[in-house]
């Protein structure tokens, strides 16, 4: 029997607004963006958790990854070429490189300005293990040389200026009023506060009595703690808002990229080494369950809705999906090219990123 008039017309507007429906769900789950060192940048759509593409961001290595609020632009700190790309996320095309120095490595988007890390003094390669000789090069490089952090404008695409932080920096967080900035100096083992528009040094915070390497920091929502990852001493830092330290908590070996959900319930943080995605109570700092991940995994975000957690696992090239609720592995997504870093757009909280 053929179909004329009304019904038809009624069946046309149904298909017609179940379209446009899913269509809406896809563009309310959002999308994920991961850096593979030795790639490009994957796409994966978080309505059906799929990798569906992937872009080239005209530069070798791409590890710090960044969106900005408004998701128009996608940043890359890119290792091997010493610079960062600018992307149009309607295109998807590289509109600026920015020359920025030795290996780049930590990108933070606040506004419509990139934070990001390179080391002056960088001879590349994995840090040395505790306890190893290091012979020093002859060369115009001193480990002790303090890093940078340019801060680039996203839309000119040029650097405003540096700051000058320790050696070897790692991680950058905010304060709550954007006003100052945190960061971790692996080499020196300290976690130094800056003033943003002056790039004033205004307080110190040692961590060797703690712990070596410090690497992931993050505020908590209510602004009143931070946490660090100390990578060589296995433990996470519990600071207060003044950035004095208060405790250590023991974690698996060589803990990394480190989170609170958005209700500050809950710190996740990736031990790279052991394999694991550990979760604490964020008050007692009680570990809750050591979730078995992939091989050195060294950075991962909520979905925006809260109800998910992608982990970027670099040595078994996958990312792996664990419902947030459950801290049950639901999925693992193959993704060649030694994945480091992931962020969603709409902003979720993550090791990289936060709304």
């Amino acid at each position: 029997m053929n179909l004329t008039g009304k019904p038809q017309k009624l069946i046309c507007a149904a298909l017609l607004g179940l379209g446009v429906s899913l269509a809406a769900q896809a563009q309310a789950a959002g999308v994920a963006y991961i850096s593979n060192q030795n790639g490009g940048i994957g796409v994966l759509d978080l309505a059906t958790l799929e990798l569906t593409g992937s872009f080239d961001v005209g530069a070798k290595g791409p590890r710090g990854i960044g969106v900005t609020a408004d998701g128009k632009y996608l940043v890359t700190a890119n290792k091997d070429d010493a610079n960062v790309s600018i992307i149009d996320l309607s295109t998807r095309k590289v509109i600026k490189h920015v020359k920025i120095g030795k290996n780049p490595e930590f990108v933070r988007v606040l506004g419509n300005k990139a934070f990001v890390t390179y080391e002056p003094s960088s001879k590349g390669g994995p840090p040395p293990k505790p306890g190893a000789v290091v012979v020093e090069a002859k060369d115009d490089d001193d480990d002790n040389v303090p890093a940078r952090i340019a801060i680039v404008d996203i839309r000119k695409g040029k650097v405003l200026k540096e700051i000058t932080s320790g050696p070897e920096t790692e991680g950058i967080e905010f304060t709550p009023d954007g006003k100052r900035m945190i960061v971790t100096n692996e080499a020196d083992n300290t976690i130094t506060l800056h003033d943003i528009r002056s790039g004033k040094l205004l307080k110190t915070v040692p961590t060797s009595q703690y712990g070596d390497r410090p690497r992931g920091i993050k505020v908590s929502p209510d602004g009143k703690r931070y946490i660090a990852t100390l990578e060589f001493g296995n433990k996470l830092l519990i600071l207060d808002d003044k950035l004095d330290p208060i405790k250590t908590v023991e974690t698996g070996k060589t803990p990394y990229g480190i989170a609170f959900d958005r209700s500050g319930q809950r710190i996740f943080v990736a031990a790279s080494r052991a394999n694991t995605l550990q979760v604490f109570d964020a008050t007692s700092l009680e570990r809750i369950k050591d979730i078995p991940s992939g091989e050195r995994c060294w950075h991962f975000t909520f979905t925006p809705d809260d109800k998910q957690i992608l982990l970027t696992c670099g040595r078994s090239d996958e990312v792996i999906v664990i419902d947030a609720k459950t801290l049950e592995v639901t999925k693992r997504i193959p993704n060649k090219g030694m994945p480091w870093g992931i962020v969603t757009y709409p902003k979720a909280f993550g090791s990289l990123d936060q709304p």
